[in-house]
């Protein structure tokens, strides 16, 4: 399996963010993100520390640089790890939706849609833009929201494997006062890819009421930020 990219930049790990390759590149936010303080966390938390080349390393740099075009590049052109033109991605079996309408509604809307009627969801995607939903969970991880693989199942071209997600509630989020604990989950995504690596479509699986449920923690007065316990051990991340 090749490298998700030949050009690493200046993140450790991520791809096509920085260098020549990235010269015209029009980014969403007005400039190239920096994941420094995201990375802190990753390295602070990880549970694995793949060695560089191998396939695990090469998968969970796919799926971050993944995640970051996807998020931070404005154009399909830009993007070195999407196959744009034939990109579907779907969520714990709903329907899949293709790029265009992916862009349209925001990514983390498209994760945590659900068919529970409006009146019992937690989070509303269907009332959410993609700037309000960044804007959210920005809010409510201000350390970010960290992302690692813990084991691979099968590589190209179809690539499975699981992962975790996980941030501190150290912000609000819809009205509920930060907590100050952990809120994780883990999952696990299918990567179709082409012959030039290029995600073709993606199958994401994960326990979502138990994730938004774990915001809902009562903050802890004896609690310092960042050292509480998680939420539901099989969603808390995604």
């Amino acid at each position: 399996m090749a490298a998700a990219g030949a050009e690493v930049g200046e993140d450790k790990y991520r791809s096509f963010i920085h260098g020549e390759s990235e010269r015209n590149t029009v980014w969403r936010y007005g400039g190239p993100p920096n994941y420094d303080t995201v990375n802190k966390l990753f390295e602070e938390e990880r549970t694995h520390v793949w060695a560089e080349g191998s396939l695990e390393e090469k998968v969970q740099r796919l799926l971050k640089s993944w995640e970051m075009e996807l998020v931070h590049k404005a154009r399909p052109e830009d993007q070195k790890t999407v196959s744009s033109e034939r990109y579907t991605t779907s969520t714990n079996g709903m329907s899949a939706l293709t790029r265009a309408e992916v862009m349209a509604i925001g990514g983390y809307n498209n994760f945590l849609r659900t068919k529970l009627p409006p009146e019992h969801r937690i989070y509303d995607p269907d009332s959410e833009s993609p700037e309000s939903a960044m804007d959210t969970f920005k809010t409510a991880f201000p350390r970010g929201f960290a992302i690692e693989v813990l084991d691979v199942y099968s590589g190209p071209p179809k690539i499975a494997f699981k992962f975790r997600h996980w941030g501190y509630m150290e912000g609000p989020f819809k009205g509920h006062p930060p907590h100050g604990h952990r809120v994780e989950f883990i999952g696990v995504c299918i990567f179709h890819v082409d012959e030039e690596m290029k995600v073709e479509k993606s199958e994401y699986f994960y326990e979502r009421g138990n994730f938004l449920a774990s915001f809902l923690s009562a903050p802890a007065a004896d609690a310092a930020p960042g050292s509480g316990s998680s939420g539901c051990p099989v969603m808390h991340g995604n």
